[in-house]
């Protein structure tokens, strides 16, 4: 039987390559569950520890067998943190809707004096649900905004705000 080999496909161009980029994402993990972070945290430190001491000790069995041990425990940890955590996912927007939607929101006087370029009382729940990849609505956004402690919702605008500055290049010497 005659075997036929394939192919490789031709390496893509820079070109190419560029434009079948990905729009940058960003990610905001919020874990009610105290018990979980404080598990994931108890076992990250002890895996630290035990390998620590394996390091200065390479011939003690017993580190080692604590090292796998200790590997188990954060993996469990981190299933159970996992299921406890709710993971929000942003999109930077491609920049003429970015900047069409900062231009929708115009700083009040006041903001302006303040050398304020947006309304940022207004743009933050626009820009949070444009930004976002799990259908959060303006009105969720805003809601999330007005309910939630100062650093969370600060975390969550600062989310969507910081994907559309997102930088993955990087200017090599060459």
């Amino acid at each position: 039987m005659p075997t036929t080999t394939k192919t490789p496909p031709a390496p893509q161009t820079a070109r190419e390559r560029l434009l079948a980029r990905q729009r940058p994402t960003l990610t905001m993990t919020i874990c009610d569950d105290l018990q979980a972070k404080t598990d994931l945290e108890t076992a990250r430190y002890t895996l630290r520890r035990i390998k620590g001491e394996a390091a200065d000790d390479p011939k003690n069995t017993a580190l080692a067998d604590a090292v796998s041990a200790a590997e188990r425990d954060v993996q469990v940890a981190q299933e159970a943190f996992d299921a406890a955590a709710i993971v929000l996912r942003f999109e930077a927007l491609p920049r003429p809707a970015f900047e069409d939607l900062k231009k929708k929101h115009p700083p009040t006087e006041a903001q302006a004096e303040d050398g304020f370029d947006i309304n940022i009382d207004t743009f933050a729940p626009e820009l949070i649900a444009a930004a976002s990849l799990d259908d959060l609505t303006v009105d969720d956004a805003r809601t999330f905004l007005d309910t939630w402690a100062e650093g969370e919702a600060s975390l969550l605008f600062n989310t969507a705000w910081s994907v559309q500055n997102e930088t993955r290049a990087d200017v090599g010497k060459g």
